[in-house]
């Protein structure tokens, strides 16, 4: 068994049964699997809980659990371990990664706070441990917004990595936060004559969209909003189509939750993809983490250090967002 290709990589016996395995090794090992929407739909199923980055933040500060299951991308078991450092983390691959917070490295983003002295530093949760600790206090779509607004009108803000949704707050609150130049390459790729197109073929459809997209995108939306938001507004809604442009992963919880809906994914500018997946996402996979479990690999870690630091600008979130109510 090694864990050199940031997964455990260890033959499965033919014939093993990987989802009752995964049930039966949870209970045993007395773990809590964590999953993020944008996961494989086999995945979401064998979750105890699925959530968007903030309620999956949420979730980790209140477990009871010794060992944490996180599966998503790395920095969400960087946040899950910062919350709980006295906890297991794990996560199926290390090596799932995130364009986003691969867009703002911490030296760089170091020096552009320096550069621009006096600003409250908001960091997207879409980033490594590191930047964390550079941070005041850390936001998620669910609740960037609202946080921001919390802030008197006059507060400079340094806003960061996404400079989509920093776009899009500041043309929502008339704000003018200094943006780190970041994007995630999921929805960055999104074309908006597609989308054009697959409005024409379903008039009656609703156009659902995440704020890290263009603002090209963004304007073309009935809503506007996290995962947890969209997948809130499809269940409430009275319509029947929904045009989803954000990563296709939702679209297993927006059907299960409306069994009688239709759920189109919008897709990229590249012409042979139907819809747009996170590859880091999908890394992720039954085999992976039942070795996860079975081994108990690979771990989460965080400089102490760091983690230190980075705790507390999470904490705040969460702070803000029980007092806002989110």
């Amino acid at each position: 068994m090694t864990v050199d290709k940031g997964y455990v990589d260890a033959p499965i016996e033919p014939g093993v049964d990987l989802k009752e395995e995964i049930r039966r090794l949870k209970k045993e090992k007395g773990a809590v699997i964590l999953a993020h929407y944008y996961q494989k739909g086999e995945i979401q199923d064998l979750a105890d809980y699925i959530g968007d980055s903030l309620a999956l933040a949420q979730i980790a500060s209140k477990l009871k659990e010794s060992v944490i299951v996180l599966c998503g991308v790395n920095f969400m078991g960087e946040t899950a371990k910062m919350l709980c450092p006295d906890k297991t983390v794990l996560i199926p691959d290390l090596s799932a990664g995130c364009s986003l917070a691969d867009s703002c490295p911490a030296d760089e983003f170091e020096a552009f706070i320096k550069a621009n002295p006096g600003h409250t530093v908001i960091s997207y949760v879409n980033t490594s441990a590191k930047v964390k600790a550079l941070t005041d206090v850390v936001v998620t779509s669910s609740n960037a917004r609202q946080i921001v607004e919390s802030f008197p009108a006059d507060t400079p803000i340094i806003f960061g990595p996404d400079r989509n949704l920093g776009n899009y707050i500041n043309s929502t609150t008339g704000r003018s936060m200094k943006l780190w130049d970041g994007a995630c390459h999921v929805h960055e790729e999104f074309s908006v004559e597609k989308l054009i197109e697959l409005k024409r073929l379903h008039p009656q459809a609703k156009v659902l969209v995440h704020p890290e997209c263009k603002r090209q995108i963004v304007i073309l939306a009935d809503k506007v909003g996290s995962t947890a938001a969209l997948l809130k507004y499809a269940v409430e809604s009275d319509a029947m189509e929904f045009i989803v442009a954000t990563e296709s992963g939702i679209l297993h919880e927006m059907q299960k939750r409306c069994p009688d809906k239709v759920f189109i994914p919008a897709a990229p500018n590249d012409s042979t993809c139907a819809c747009n997946d996170c590859s880091y996402m999908k890394l992720n996979s039954l085999e992976k983490l039942y070795n996860t479990l079975k081994y108990m690999a690979p771990e989460v870690t965080v400089d102490p250090a760091t983690a230190e630091r980075g705790r507390k600008p999470i904490e705040r979130m969460l702070e803000i967002s029980e007092k806002l109510g989110l």
